[in-house]
């Protein structure tokens, strides 16, 4: 297949010096052998950063697209997560570890801690094996996912270093206005998953369908382009080649002030899709 060049694309940076695309590759349940065919075609078509998780149990078939594929390594940001269930200090270390090996990589870009998982009160030991993982050359950035600004206070505190990135739930119905306002005033990235929130909801919304049908594009460039415009990096998902290339066709057209305060109105500060709030919620 010829590499096509990546569409332009706004790039996000980080207090530490991380480089960002706006429009990343998700990759939960994106897996086995057409998992890989699936993270190959999204690097063909102009994906530069791959997002993935331990507990997502596609490591080695992440780490496989990346190795075959004709895009250069250090041109390609692959991303991460320690599960919760490995928040002690040793037990992070050795995840970490299990992570670069699985990928078969020399090294990870960016790896995350998943949840604080804060009833465990280990997540501050974690942020330290990170900390000491980034300094020993197998990670390149660090940071968190559904942490809380009083989390990452904490983690401040501990040991000095602060989070490049952020990934948290956020989409048009979940618009979490002060924690990235938070992230933004630290100089952390803020990742959106589930971008699209429940998709086959969202993608009928009256609101988003109007603005799509304005500026003649489908509802999810329409999504996508709000996230572009709010600032913050997208991770959206697709085994479709065309649908991957569609997802970063974002450049055309642009929202408008109207577009963008009647998304604005769509917001629930209670809209967790899946009822993961972090104050709560533990992940294995």
């Amino acid at each position: 297949m010829t590499l096509m060049e990546p569409p332009s694309i706004p790039v996000r940076r980080a207090h530490d010096g991380l480089e960002l695309p706006a429009i990343g590759f998700g990759t939960y349940k994106v897996n086995g052998f057409a998992g890989a065919e699936a993270i190959r075609s999204a690097l063909e078509v102009g994906y530069r950063l791959i997002d993935s998780a331990f507990n997502y149990e596609n490591e080695g078939i992440v780490g496989k697209a990346i190795r075959e594929s004709d895009v250069p390594r250090e041109r390609i940001i692959v991303a991460s997560k320690l599960p919760g269930r490995h928040h002690q200090y040793d037990q992070a270390r050795t995840t970490i570890e299990e992570s670069v090996a699985r990928m078969g990589l020399d090294y990870i870009d960016l790896y995350l801690i998943h949840w604080p998982n804060p009833s465990q009160g280990q997540f501050v030991e974690a942020w330290q094996a990170l900390v000491d993982a980034q300094r020993q050359g197998i990670v390149r950035h660090i940071g968190v996912s559904n942490f809380l600004p009083g989390h990452i206070d904490l983690l401040i505190r501990a040991t000095g270093v602060t989070p490049a990135v952020n990934q948290i739930e956020l989409h048009p119905y979940f618009q979490q206005n002060e924690l990235r306002a938070y992230d933004e005033a630290h100089g952390i990235i803020t990742e959106a998953w589930s971008p699209l929130g429940r998709a086959n909801q969202m993608l009928k919304d009256p609101t988003i369908t109007r603005i799509a049908a304005k500026h003649h594009v489908s509802p999810v460039a329409a999504i996508l382009r709000w996230h572009l415009q709010l600032g913050d990096v997208a991770i959206p998902k697709s085994m479709h080649r065309d649908r991957q290339r569609a997802n970063l066709d974002l450049t055309g057209f642009t929202l408008d002030e109207q577009d963008m305060r009647d998304i604005a109105a769509m917001d629930n500060p209670e809209g967790y899709t899946f009822g993961q709030n972090p104050r709560w919620h533990e992940e294995a």
